[in-house]
């Protein structure tokens, strides 16, 4: 039964890629509404980082920010169809490239994506593929249900040039794709524990991250080039942000590269807080002592 539900779920998906964007804009902010009026565990996880993050701001201003990033979630999940079936020429309308997006091709050194958590991810995955020729990698984690995760496995390898290592296979995959000089595109900002990772303080509150990114790039030799994807009003599209390599970044103090990452962040997640993944539990590990936050 969970797999007939799957299948009408993602031909309705199907179905709604050929309606034009600001007509699925619509139909995902209405989603993304009903998905805060049920979803009420994720809706506290949400209120609850931004109570950690965004102390400043009033109870209504939390409320008000929890609602709008469920819009962008409703927008998220149905403008997928789009990325997964609409045509190369069609994505690449919507998809506003800005910065430098060949420097995984002209570097001398392997590149490290940095992609943080903000509802737009998967267009940058998208991006990547339409707008480079640099193959890439990621790690990837299973869906549970099965035919889910052959419908993202085939929406995310659609154009043929990324590879998907799951992420039970350890590092050793991914590594070897780098020496071959494939760039690496790297959504770090999440609770994995405390495996290879350190509290570092984000937005002021201790949080376990990873120092794998900064072990990696160092022992590889690695660029990092930060990319940035903000979904637009309306029926505008997609902006996708090649930022600048970093040239200092890593150094010999993985703990101090984490830290840098995470303040990156922070500031971009500023620019459009609605926009970030509130509804992971960014704060789930906490240092010995430490009551749970949640």
């Amino acid at each position: 039964m969970a797999n007939l539900g799957a299948r009408v779920l993602l031909a309705l998906v199907w179905l709604l890629h050929f309606l034009p964007l600001p007509s699925l804009a619509v139909l995902g902010r209405m989603l993304g509404r009903m998905l805060h009026a049920v979803g009420r565990a994720r809706r506290n996880v949400a209120r609850r980082n931004l109570e950690l993050c965004f102390p400043e701001k009033s109870a209504a201003e939390h409320e008000r920010l929890v609602r709008e990033h469920f819009e962008w979630i409703g927008r998220s999940l149905l403008e997928r169809g789009l990325l997964w079936h609409a045509s190369p020429a069609r994505l690449k309308r919507l998809i506003h490239v800005e910065g430098d997006p060949g420097l995984a091709e002209r570097s001398e050194r392997p590149v490290m994506w940095l992609v943080p958590h903000f509802v737009g991810l998967e267009i940058c995955g998208t991006a990547v593929q339409l707008f480079q020729t640099r193959p890439g990698c990621d790690i990837y984690t299973p869906q549970s249900n099965p035919v889910i995760d052959a419908a993202f496995k085939r929406g995310r390898g659609r154009f043929g040039r990324d590879q998907f290592f799951e992420r039970s296979a350890g590092a050793l995959p991914v590594v070897r794709a780098i020496k071959k000089r494939t760039a690496f595109f790297n959504p770090a900002d999440m609770d994995f524990g405390l495996r290879d990772a350190a509290f570092v303080p984000f937005f002021g509150v201790p949080a376990a991250t990873l120092l794998a990114p900064s072990r990696m790039a160092r022992s590889l030799g690695m660029v990092l080039q930060p990319l940035v994807c903000e979904m637009l009003p309306g029926g505008q599209g997609w902006r996708v942000s090649f930022l600048p390599g970093w040239t200092e970044w890593p150094t010999d103090d993985p703990e101090a590269d984490a830290a840098l990452m995470n303040r990156f962040i922070e500031d971009e997640i500023r620019k459009m807080p609605a926009q970030y993944l509130w509804v992971h539990k960014r704060f789930k590990t906490r240092p010995p002592g430490e009551a749970p936050v949640y």
